[in-house]
């Protein structure tokens, strides 16, 4: 039972940044691997970045790479996803999962995940 709170979401220009974080309140966050989702109205659910334990390997949707950036902070057990360039077309509910059980990035890239959180909506406006 890993109980993750999304922050950081709002209302923002195209062109603007956001910085999402997600906390986790479990002592054993820091062999957690990480992941943000997003979705837009309308749209399927879709893998945004994901993080390994220790921060070593990451991954991102096509669409977001060189613009978003996934970091994890084990001592403060947060993740991070920042998000530069922003599009109206990143406009989404993004969503934090953990990944707590033996896995990898990978596994996360093929939907292993077991714990998400709430959400924080991001509006990006033209």
């Amino acid at each position: 039972q890993v109980q993750l709170v999304e922050s950081g979401g709002g209302l923002v220009q195209a062109g603007g940044s956001l910085r999402l974080a997600c906390a986790a309140s479990s002592p054993t966050f820091s062999t957690y691997r990480m992941a943000w989702f997003r979705q837009a109205p309308e749209k399927e659910r879709e893998l945004v970045a994901a993080i390994n334990w220790n921060g070593g390997t990451t991954f991102y949707l096509d669409s977001v790479k060189g613009r978003f950036t996934i970091s994890k902070d084990n001592a403060k057990s947060t993740v991070y996803l920042q998000m530069n360039g922003l599009k109206p077309e990143d406009t989404a509910v993004y969503y934090c999962a953990a990944g707590t059980l033996a896995g990898t990035v990978e596994s996360v890239v093929r939907g292993r995940v077991d714990y998400w959180g709430q959400g924080t909506q991001v509006t990006v406006s033209s």
